[in-house]
């Protein structure tokens, strides 16, 4: 399917974003009535009105507000791009992508000594729960939670934290405290964004169980819904720690490792030959083998 005419989005953008055809048309360097009629020939291909007019003022229409966050979104992909093709293939900007518990806990920490290191490279890291499209040049890297699959990128195995079922104190008293894992098999669960650790927990235990119950793309979010009692989750022991110390979890079992769910460092194939993307990667690895030999 052919897509509409750039110029007709471009005009469709600043129209959205001033609502008013005179200060679009001062954005654009044009006439009011070029902006009328950019916009009026995208409205006939697309088949739609993409503003509606009450009170001589203008609003998105339905159709509208549904096309301008993927138009926005292409526009800044776009421009992304073209800034890293202008100032060169290593500009020495990195962009990490990665989870807001890893980030806080574990990286942010330790990026004194890379920036000591590499002065020369300046980090941009997204603290996000979103998973970053490396191939569209969203990020240079990303550092996720999860099995370690991901098609056509290169993952390194950075860290495989222990990690423990929990449950609130109130859950405990209402279900009972369970003997052994197949105790668990018919409580309330909830999980993290993959829906893979239960699974894997049970298969630990040589039992076999599906990802029923709600689940969250951010450790904190997960930590929540089981303090509040909506089921029992799996948390890294380091985080869960606390909480059954000061009575505010119930520890369900022994924390415990398990195969392939981890954090992992994700570069797309291309990106191993950009000297930044190296650097970074060389630095991680460097740190999770320190932790290794401590």
């Amino acid at each position: 399917m052919r897509l509409p005419a750039l110029n007709g989005l471009r005009t469709f953008d600043a129209v959205a974003r001033h609502l008013s055809m005179k200060h679009a048309a001062a954005e654009l360097c044009v006439t009011p009535s070029a902006v009328s009629q950019q916009l009026r020939g995208l409205e006939e291909e697309l088949g739609v009105s993409l503003f509606r007019r009450a009170n001589r003022a203008l609003y998105l229409s339905d159709a509208g507000q549904s096309l301008l966050p993927a138009i926005r979104n292409a526009f800044r992909l776009m421009t992304e791009a073209t800034d890293r093709v202008r100032n060169g293939a290593d500009s020495g900007m990195l962009t990490v992508s990665v989870t807001p518990f890893f980030a806080e806990t574990w990286l942010v920490p330790r990026l004194g000594d890379f920036q000591a290191r590499h002065p020369a490279i300046d980090l941009r890291v997204m603290a996000t729960t979103a998973l970053a499209n490396l191939a569209a040049g969203e990020a240079d890297v990303a550092i996720r939670h999860g099995l370690g699959s991901y098609r056509d990128m290169i993952s390194d195995l950075l860290i495989a934290p222990m990690v423990v079922p929990v449950a609130s104190p109130d859950l405990v008293i209402r279900l009972g405290s369970p003997g052994e894992a197949v105790d668990l098999l018919d409580w309330p669960k909830v999980h993290g964004a993959d829906r893979g650790g239960w699974p894997l927990w049970f298969r630990h235990h040589g039992l076999i169980a599906t990802a029923r119950g709600a689940s969250f793309d951010d450790v904190g979010l997960l930590r929540t819904a089981i303090l509040s009692g909506q089921g029992a989750g799996l948390l890294p022991a380091a985080l869960a720690e606390p909480d059954i110390r000061d009575g505010r979890l119930v520890g369900l079992a022994d924390p415990v490792l398990l195969d392939g769910l981890a954090y992992y460092l994700v570069t797309p194939s291309a990106a191993d030959l950009r000297p930044s993307v190296m650097a970074f990667r060389h630095w991680l690895l460097e740190q999770v083998q320190g932790l290794e030999e401590a």
